[in-house]
């Protein structure tokens, strides 16, 4: 069982998934914490809620972590100069398990036998309170809400062996997902868990003997480093003085890559898996307008995320594609948390209807999924009150019908529109003239495959399907996690 967040239905962020979580690593270079920002800041879709780095100048390790958005964290030449040496890693935060205080910002360091380790985390353990239990009982003094400290904590019971085989042992007894990063006096580690759930890839920045490892490669592209490869499932990649070396320490099993990546979280400019996320997203649309075809005169995107499916629906269909959308993209949260008055604006602190392209015509809707329903309702009657005669709306992923336990912050089961209405009744409840969803073939058809496999699914798709690939076993034995009882007073 993992604590997130409850959506805010009349935030500008509406009712969508939360991304997971963005880290970066990097070695053998001057400007490691500089690159380590530029990098974080190209991840920041990723998680908006805080941010960190730590780096190594070969004495010391310099730590600097804050809430909020990177460019607020890392803005100040006095905290950059602060972060010396050639090598550092960083983390934003999207929060799964713990609360959004300072104590919960990663990476997280610990002081261990070998010396300094820091550690940054994307996705999501399932089994991390019923090892954290174990831990305290064993006398493990926690400072944090999170799961990644449990590795931190398994790392610290071993004796006697390296800092790789320390922390190879941790990951054998944890459940889940993960893509870490971690920092200590002689080398940066990345690590893929076994079925390859989130992703992560290596680059090499060509005019010095440097390493990056990194979410996704939109990161590289902002500091110039050339992608290498994806870091394999169950890979752990060390770069050191001696440069790359790679270590396939879980045995490989069919990956479970997650989907929705290709959907929604990855930037539609990066290229993951070996596929460009701007291409599979276009492809979508193109199945959906397959599956799903209507007359109408226009195919209007739900910005941001909605645009590159809706412009491949459009192709397809032969139907134009134009802005009808328009999105503010200089609203905050804050602005929005003075009042209930402001707060019923809603979806219009956000988006606006474009009337010239609107009015009088039946109009097509794409949008990347629909949650719990309230901002997609918004975005009706938005669309409707500048003039649509009809309005369809076209979703380019099946229907989510359970929650992700994998790094994806999302609402219960009970209140996911999809698992408690069909399809016919969420249109009437939308207010829509028609709704579709593309099918679970589909998707894996736009992937490039023939359909799923149910035997051997090609990714995780229990979002959709309710087929989780690992046990969840803190849900599975009603493993509450730990209440947070100490409050800070300060979240900045």
């Amino acid at each position: 069982m993992i604590t997130t967040h409850p959506f805010d239905p009349d935030s500008p962020d509406g009712d969508k998934l939360r991304e997971e979580c963005g880290v970066f690593g990097i070695w053998g270079h001057v400007e490691a914490a500089n690159f380590s920002a530029l990098g974080l800041h190209a991840l920041q879709h990723r998680g908006q809620e805080a941010a960190g780095i730590v780096s190594f100048d070969r004495q010391q390790f310099h730590a600097h972590r804050g809430l909020g958005h990177v460019g607020d964290i890392f803005g100040s030449e006095n905290v950059m100069n602060s972060l010396k040496g050639r090598a550092a890693i960083g983390h934003n935060r999207y929060a799964t398990t713990g609360d959004t205080v300072l104590r919960n910002v990663q990476p997280l360091f610990a002081e261990l036998a070998f010396g300094g380790f820091a550690l940054a985390h994307n996705g999501n353990l399932t089994n991390a309170a019923t090892l954290r239990r174990e831990l305290v009982q064993r006398g493990a003094l926690f400072q944090s809400t999170m799961d990644t400290e449990v590795i931190i904590h398994l790392m610290a019971l071993q004796t006697d062996s390296t800092v790789i085989e320390r922390l190879v042992h941790a990951l054998s007894r944890v459940e889940g997902a993960y893509s870490l990063v971690a920092l200590c006096e002689d080398m940066v580690i990345g690590l893929r868990d076994p079925l390859g759930v989130r992703p992560l890839v290596i680059g090499r920045l060509p005019t010095e003997q440097a390493y990056v490892i990194t979410s996704e490669t939109c990161a590289l592209d902002i500091i110039g480093a050339e992608f290498i490869r994806d870091v394999e499932p169950g890979e752990l990649i060390i770069l050191d003085k001696n440069g790359l070396t790679a270590h396939q320490v879980f045995p490989k099993r069919p990956r479970r890559f997650c989907i929705f990546e290709h959907i929604y979280f990855a930037r539609p400019d990066s290229i993951i898996e070996g596929r460009s996320i701007y291409d599979s997203r276009q492809r979508i649309g193109a199945e959906l307008a397959t599956e799903s075809p209507v007359d109408a005169d226009v195919i209007i995107p739900v910005p941001d995320s909605g645009v590159p499916a809706a412009l491949g629906y459009a192709q397809k269909a032969g139907i134009p594609f134009e802005l009808g959308i328009i999105r503010n993209h200089y609203v905050g949260r804050t602005f929005i948390e003075p009042g209930q008055k402001i707060r019923d604006l809603g979806v219009k602190l956000k988006h606006n209807a474009n009337r010239a392209k609107i009015e009088g015509k039946r109009v097509v809707l794409v949008d990347d999924s629909i949650v719990r329903g309230t901002t997609s309702r918004k975005i009706v009657q938005m669309v409707r009150a500048a003039g649509a005669t009809e309005i369809h709306f076209r979703i380019a992923a099946p229907p989510t019908t359970d929650p992700c336990f994998y790094g994806v912050d999302t609402p219960d089961k009970d209140e996911l529109l999809a698992s408690n209405m069909t399809v016919a009744q969420m249109g009437e409840h939308i207010g829509v003239d028609s709704l579709a969803f593309i099918s679970i073939d589909g998707l894996y058809r736009a992937m490039g495959e023939t359909g799923r496999d149910a035997m051997q699914p090609q990714y995780c798709d229990a979002c959709f399907t309710g087929d989780y690939p690992t046990r969840l076993t803190d849900r599975e034995d009603r493993v509450s996690p730990q209440p947070l009882l100490f409050k800070e007073l300060s979240r900045a």
